[in-house]
């Protein structure tokens, strides 16, 4: 099979995968039990005791409509990328992603360390690999180990504690300092960028710490592996370098089950950071995800998880495809 077509056939698959995730996405929240954000908000907000400012909300939200005319309206909202509007506060999904920037947030923190952890795991576990049972090998094995198992807000709350109210270095929370918002005020950009770094690090960091030990770890398994393949010997008995051997030979046979891993790293990276970024009230995704969940702000929540699982299935496409380019041995079949 040739490449066209194999990409033919994963397209194919893809738009049906993709429409199997909406009718998904659609039973899961109509089985939730209990009334719904908009519900609540009806029922509750003083301002709503005014029968035309009801019967409007209801008419946006289609609370009275068909369950088929719900669907068809859902669905139409998920392949256009309108969401609809959320129950919170009757602004529009796609507004409040975009023009509040909660996904360039995300984006900014998610990439940031997501990247950074890809290159400190993957250079860490190469070197471990070629040192196998030195003190550099116990020590990255064990450092990863344990960054990756402390839970992510523990690690945060320490940095705070030691980085913000101990040292005084960073800022505790937030995305930007409040007077970046008041007309005057703004800094110039240089100094805009420094100020956002510094409030960037300690969740990146944070981030970073939990997420670089898997890749350390995987890299590793799989360049023991591939350090004791006949071709290493032979290349070591030409006199290439080590640094040669190990990046050029070694690594690139043993990288597919790294690039499926950095795949779903980067497939995920719309989710948010849950945990994080409440703790740090970092303005992304992830904790506008979180705010949603505890109101039932049902727009939302499947805007967010149709988005995710579009992530995650375009990064496996993409894996796919990368696995023809780096590993020649691969044939689409």
């Amino acid at each position: 099979m040739t490449l066209r077509s194999f990409l033919l056939r994963r397209i194919v698959y893809t738009v049906m995968l993709v429409l199997v995730v909406i009718v998904v996405n659609w039973l899961v929240f109509e089985g939730i039990p209990g009334p719904t954000g908009a519900q609540q908000f009806l029922s509750t907000s003083p301002r709503n005791n005014n029968p035309e400012t009801i019967a409007r909300l209801c008419a946006i939200w289609q609370c009275h409509a068909s369950r088929t005319d719900q669907f068809i309206s859902y669905v139409r909202n998920m392949l256009t990328f309108q969401f609809g509007v959320s129950f919170q506060n009757g602004l529009p999904v796609a507004t409040q992603i975009i023009q509040q920037g909660r996904l360039q947030n995300t984006l900014l923190l998610l990439g940031t360390s997501t990247i950074i952890a890809i290159i400190i795991g993957v250079v860490l576990g190469i070197v471990a690999s070629s040192r196998r049972g030195s003190a550099l090998d116990s020590f990255s094995v064990s450092a990863s180990l344990s960054t990756f198992a402390l839970p992510t807000f523990w690690i945060g709350e320490l940095l705070i504690l030691v980085f913000a109210y101990g040292l005084h270095w960073f800022p505790s929370g937030g995305v930007t300092p409040s007077y970046f918002t008041q007309p005057g005020l703004v800094p110039d950009l240089l100094t805009q960028i420094v100020i956002r770094i510094q409030y960037l690090l300690l969740p990146a960091l944070t981030l970073t710490l939990f997420t670089y030990g898997g890749f350390v770890l995987l890299t590793r398994a799989t360049m023991l592996e591939a350090l004791n393949e006949d071709y290493i010997v032979t290349a070591k008995a030409k006199g290439l370098s080590e640094r040669v051997i190990l990046f050029r030979h070694a690594f690139k046979n043993a990288s597919l089950p790294v690039i499926t891993a950095g795949a779903l790293a980067f497939g995920g990276i719309l989710a948010g950071a849950i945990i994080t970024e409440t703790v740090f009230a970092w303005g992304g995704l992830g904790y506008w995800l979180y705010q949603s969940i505890l109101v039932k702000d049902f727009p939302v929540l499947q805007a967010m998880f149709y988005l995710i699982s579009l992530a995650v299935i375009a990064a496996n496409f993409i894996a796919d495809v990368l696995y023809g380019i780096v590993d020649p041995r691969i044939r689409y079949e």
